[in-house]
């Protein structure tokens, strides 16, 4: 007899993670937009993370919302409305500068910067960093004891694929303590097929792959792999009604608008097909030890 199927129920709860940044702070426009420039730029931001702390108020979900301090710095009271709607408030840096391209002292200073207005603005404590772009791996393997010096508990900066920009794809693909050290690296969500790992954690490839062929890698790892998927997404990919930034590449012009108008209501399938968390709730088990 055939076992009887895995209910949503039983299968692992899931972290759901925003990365607070506006839509002229990606990286892959950083040949064209100066971060002296930043603010000439009209912000988006804001609206586009209270429509998502309404979505997530709508479904019933709580979250873990890496934030720029440079975007804490100029929207405290969204900082705050993060906490009061019972989300994790978590560092994305201060300036989004890919940790491989600063050296520790200046690492360190961005950390402790974001950190601070995280903290006053928030009113909470702050133990989780996601770094820009997924910049931690082996350019900077300083990184991770200025991270646990600095106080911070967990890292979600590692993204186990091949990529132009990124990826660390013989890293492993579920939680491990770097180096000995008493902080967890917690991987981006990958599926194994054929001897390698496939991105299933959102971001550009949630709007690029048909959302099916999302769901099934993503039961996969609740099911077969009975463990938790981090999902992560930027306000910007709700917004398909942003400027268009001129001077930009092909390339990631594609990267950047592919499916804005379709990804909010992808969002809403998603957060009815899995169960959802904070990253400090989901892996707490794990943090529990840090």
């Amino acid at each position: 007899m055939m076992p009887a199927p895995t209910t949503r129920t039983e299968l692992p709860r899931n972290a759901m993670s925003v990365d607070v940044e506006d839509y002229f702070q990606v990286q892959a426009f950083a040949g064209v937009i100066s971060r002296d420039d930043w603010t000439s730029f009209a912000p988006r931001v804001e609206a586009n993370t209270d429509r998502i702390l309404e979505l997530f108020a709508q479904a019933g979900i709580r979250a873990t919302f890496f934030t720029l301090g440079w975007v804490a710095q100029r929207h405290p009271a969204l900082v705050r409305r993060i906490v009061a709607g019972g989300h994790e408030l978590a560092s994305h840096g201060y300036g989004h500068a890919p940790v491989h391209t600063l050296d520790a002292a200046a690492f360190r200073d961005d950390l402790l910067r974001a950190r601070h207005l995280l903290e006053d603005h928030g009113g909470v404590a702050v133990h989780g960093y996601r770094a820009p772009t997924f910049s931690i791996g082996p350019r900077s393997p300083w990184a991770y004891a200025v991270l646990e010096e600095t106080g911070h508990r967990y890292s979600s900066s590692v993204f186990p694929i091949r990529h132009d920009l990124y990826g660390e794809p013989d890293a492993p693909r579920t939680a491990f303590q770097p180096a000995g050290g008493a902080l967890w690296e917690l991987p981006m969500t990958t599926v194994r097929l054929l001897g390698r790992n496939l991105p299933c954690a959102g971001g550009g490839y949630f709007r690029l792959l048909p959302y099916a062929l999302f769901r099934m890698g993503l039961r996969r790892v609740n099911g077969m792999e009975q463990r938790p998927g981090i999902f992560y997404f930027h306000p910007w990919e709700i917004d398909p009604g942003q400027p268009r930034v001129a001077g930009s590449g092909a390339v990631a012009r594609f990267r950047h608008t592919v499916h804005l108008s379709a990804m909010y209501g992808r969002l809403e399938r998603l957060l009815g097909d899995f169960g959802w968390g904070r990253i400090d709730h989901v892996f707490a088990d794990i943090l529990a030890g840090a």
